[in-house]
């Protein structure tokens, strides 16, 4: 028999969140982004050693943080370099969700020369999110344009 190299469910690249209490990241996403469980594997010591959830059509992993191995989250690390991009129906609703559940915003919700409604938030274990409403279609020329208008 041969076995499908991408399990069911699941896309060719899948992020996979370090977090301080991924436990409660996993309830918090369930909170904030509408997130539907699919596992949690406890290690030994009752920490979250693997997580998964669904936000839409896609899967996130999650896992505790392991500073003997180097793994730490954002909070540790004083920032990340990394932005996890969103598509919801309503950006606004779903900011105001996720703010509600305790992120803060890093950039208000705007219209952007691309076509989104576009804007970026911090949850509580440091990861940052951007998220966005497709609500025009934009050519690249008027792409283009629209920045050769900001720069000037």
């Amino acid at each position: 028999m041969s076995v499908d190299p991408i399990p069911a469910g699941m896309h060719t690249i899948t992020p996979h969140l370090v977090c301080a209490d991924a436990n409660g990241a996993i309830d918090f996403y369930l909170k904030a982004f509408d997130a539907v469980e699919c596992l949690r594997m406890p290690g030994a010591d009752g920490k979250l050693m693997h997580g998964a959830i669904r936000i839409g059509d896609s899967m996130l992993m999650l896992g505790e943080e392991v500073p003997a191995w180097g793994s730490l989250g954002p909070n540790a690390l004083n920032g990340t370099p990394v932005v996890l991009a969103l598509y919801v129906p309503d950006v606004d609703a779903s900011v105001a969700k996720a703010v509600a559940a305790g992120c803060t915003i890093t950039m208000p919700v705007m219209d952007m020369f691309w076509g989104d409604r576009y804007g970026q938030i911090k949850d509580p274990y440091g990861h940052r999110w951007s998220l966005a409403t497709h609500v025009r279609d934009v050519t690249p020329a008027e792409m283009a344009d629209a920045l050769k208008q900001m720069a000037s």
